[in-house]
């Protein structure tokens, strides 16, 4: 049962959702990695357990899954609690208070190896448990003691352990607050907050569904058998309108190649993130799409929830409906990426590279017609204006596209141009808003094209004095 597959992430999560289902508010992550014995607590303020329903809730298997539940019981098989903490820990002590009756009882996986018998320890007070001067009032404290899964195998060694442990941690901090998200996102009844030693979380939405550049389609639903299911899909934005933390942890720490597809939730729980489950392959071109998919509980048999709550297979018939939504709703992801490739067909832009199609092939080449590159060769003596040429031919030629090519595979938001000197920028403007206003362009005009060119774009504040003076030259001449 240790083996089941848990990671601190996930056992944190089971931990979390037995606090929901009582109906916490509040949920206190505290963690002592510095100690000779490091511990974990988990701090709610649901409604706690009695004595009796203490016990019971720590025999495993106390659920059947047949059973009906409430809508909000985010619970299966009854051992979640259980299967969870030993995954982490050899020594698992849960404190519980309703209505000011404290209930304490403790497994030690060490003991029952002793006595080869399944006994749990029964607890009168709260005298000598770490972490118990945190809870006050009704809630549960689950504490995992003798940390042997979480330890990274430094037993002997404080330091490397605690780094070990505070880096689950981290992983756990991000894990929670994605799953947990929409819990932590109400306003007023069953609004959640989590904090790990003393720190609130901040959800992560993974559709930056408050993003006025979040394309939403409308929901689709699907009735079956046993329940709706709830269809929803976005498209994020792109990377060029979000700060760069912002769209970080939208992609989390395996980038957004790995974050597009299906985000299921259960109960408005999250168990998958990430994943086209068979329907669609993750490409480039189509990370910038993320379907909300929303099941209730009383699908888990037909949706196959395991244990862990962080795996599901899609029935027959959603796996019908979905693969129709993806064929369609990946070609806006796709045409969000490709219309920043496409041929500018408005020449007055003048691109530095051309796009064209030769031979059925994609090929982008500089542009000899842009006006900075035509008044320079203008002004070399004829017989450099060839080589002039060749050089600039040769520097199409060498674009590395093999390299650019696995870049982009991996994290194209990382792909950057060179930033052009401030002298060279300035020699291109003077170039090119004479060549623009000549061909009858309205100073407006110049002023948007301009603007909008990623090369001015990002110092138009230092820029936009030079051109008002050259409009000023131009008037009066």
């Amino acid at each position: 049962m240790r083996d089941i597959g848990y990671t601190l992430s996930t056992a944190l999560a089971d931990i979390v959702d037995n606090s929901i289902t009582a109906g916490a508010s509040k949920v206190h992550i505290h963690a002592d990695t510095l100690s000779d014995a490091p511990s974990i607590a988990i701090i709610d303020n649901g409604c706690g357990m009695s004595h009796t329903e203490l016990i019971e809730a720590l025999r495993l298997g106390s659920k059947n899954p047949r059973e009906d539940r409430a809508s909000t019981d985010l619970g299966r098989f009854g051992l979640g609690l259980k299967s969870a903490s030993f995954s982490q820990c050899r020594r698992l002590t849960i404190l519980t208070r309703r209505d000011g009756v404290l209930a304490g009882a403790r497994w030690d996986l060490d003991e029952v190896a002793e006595t080869d018998r399944w006994e749990v320890s029964l607890i009168e007070d709260d005298n000598n448990i770490p972490h118990a001067h945190l809870f006050l009032g009704n809630g549960t404290l689950v504490l995992w003691e003798k940390l042997d899964r979480v330890d990274g195998g430094y037993q002997q060694d404080a330091s490397k352990r605690a780094q070990h442990i505070n880096s689950a941690l981290a992983d756990a901090e991000r894990h929670l607050r994605l799953v947990f998200h929409r819990f932590m996102e109400r306003s007023g009844k069953g609004k959640l907050s989590i904090s790990i030693n003393g720190r609130d979380l901040v959800p992560i939405d993974p559709f930056a569904s408050k993003n006025p550049a979040t394309q939403v389609d409308p929901e689709e639903t699907l009735a079956l058998a046993h329940g709706v299911v709830r269809i929803r899909s976005f498209t994020i934005p792109h990377h060029n309108v979000l700060r760069r933390e912002e769209w970080e942890e939208l992609g989390g720490p395996e980038g957004h190649l790995r974050s597009q597809g299906f985000y299921i939730y259960r109960g408005d729980r999250l168990i998958i993130s990430g994943s086209w489950l068979g329907l669609a392959r993750q490409t480039e071109l189509t990370k910038l799409c993320r379907i909300r998919v929303d099941i209730p509980n009383t699908m888990d048999s037909d949706w196959k929830i395991d244990v862990k709550k962080a795996s599901a297979q899609l029935p027959p018939a959603v796996r019908e409906r979905l693969k129709k939504i993806v064929e369609r709703f990946v070609q806006t992801s796709k045409r969000t990426y490709r219309k920043k490739g496409q041929k500018l067909t408005d020449e007055t832009r003048m691109p530095m590279w051309q796009r064209v199609l030769k031979d059925g092939a994609v090929v982008y080449q500089p542009n000899l017609d842009h006006p900075a590159l035509v008044e320079f060769e203008e002004r070399l003596p004829e017989d450099l204006r060839r080589d002039f040429k060749n050089c600039i031919s040769l520097v199409g030629a060498g674009l590395p596209v093999d390299s650019l090519h696995a870049d982009m595979l991996g994290h194209a938001e990382a792909v950057k141009a060179t930033e052009a000197e401030a002298g060279a920028l300035e020699q291109a403007l003077y170039s090119m808003v004479p060549h623009l206003l000549d061909q009858g362009v309205s100073e407006a005009g110049v002023r948007t094209m301009l603007k909008t060119t990623d090369m001015f774009r990002n110092e138009w504040e230092r820029f936009e004095p030079m051109l008002a003076r050259i409009f000023e030259q131009r008037g009066s001449e």
